[in-house]
């Protein structure tokens, strides 16, 4: 068992280098209707259900650093291509690298839709992170939440529980900061109910919840077997 702040440590260590930071990839994509997609290296969780690889597996021999600058210039050029009017950054943890990701929004043409694709998990430590988020109007926080209950996060992770408090703290902060945001669940549980209990509580009940579909690719279907969990994920 791990703890995804020291992780976060470690792995931005790696990945960032001043307000650089590595990317394996640019692409368009058809999520959320056509995007232009930016795939950074780094993660601080190490889900048996992920399906990125050496991204997150093997970050410091994957992808190369770019600036804020290049990253958006790069965004930019493939949405105009394609005629999209949203780009996001995805595959890794892209809150890890404070710096780039704020310089990185800094730089979106502002008539973009930036989709920021993240665990929560640095947004709930440390509010002031969001805080800055704030400033971006044309942006949208994806919060993809790891489990139910800490128990399953836990499960699901490999990690310390402790880290779906953050996820859960992410959503306040977000709230109280009106930044525009949705929520995307994983979990196994078909008794979902004490989640929705709790995110009502916290004045999140009318917080649109998307249920990420896990695909089985051959490497996650690996990894799950190895791990005795692939029966949770399969019908």
């Amino acid at each position: 068992m791990y703890n995804p702040v020291s992780l976060s440590e470690k792995v931005e260590s790696i990945v960032t280098s001043g307000n650089l930071r590595k990317y394996y990839r640019f692409r368009a994509t058809r999520f959320y209707g056509g995007i232009a997609t930016a795939d950074t290296v780094g993660c601080n969780l190490r889900c048996k259900f992920c399906w990125s690889g050496n991204s997150v597996w093997n970050a410091k021999n994957t992808g190369d650093f770019y600036t804020p600058e290049q990253v958006a210039e790069t965004l930019k050029r493939i949405a105009e291509e394609k005629g999209y009017n949203q780009v996001r950054v995805s595959g890794g943890e892209p809150t890890i690298g404070r710096k780039h990701l704020i310089e990185l929004l800094g730089h979106i043409d502002k008539k973009f839709l930036f989709i920021l694709e993240t665990n929560g998990i640095l947004l709930g430590l440390d509010k002031t992170y969001v805080k800055e988020l704030s400033r971006f109007r044309n942006l949208h926080v994806r919060v993809c939440l790891k489990g139910c209950t800490p128990e399953e996060f836990s499960w699901l992770t490999g990690a310390e529980k402790n880290g779906f408090e953050y996820q859960l703290k992410a959503l306040e902060y977000l709230r109280d900061e009106n930044l525009s945001f949705n929520i995307a669940l994983v979990s196994t549980k078909k008794d979902k109910q004490n989640l929705f209990n709790k995110l009502i509580e916290m004045g999140l009940g009318k917080i649109f919840i998307e249920i990420e579909e896990i695909k089985l690719y051959p490497a996650v279907k690996k990894r799950l077997k190895r791990e005795e969990m692939l029966k949770y994920f399969q019908g």
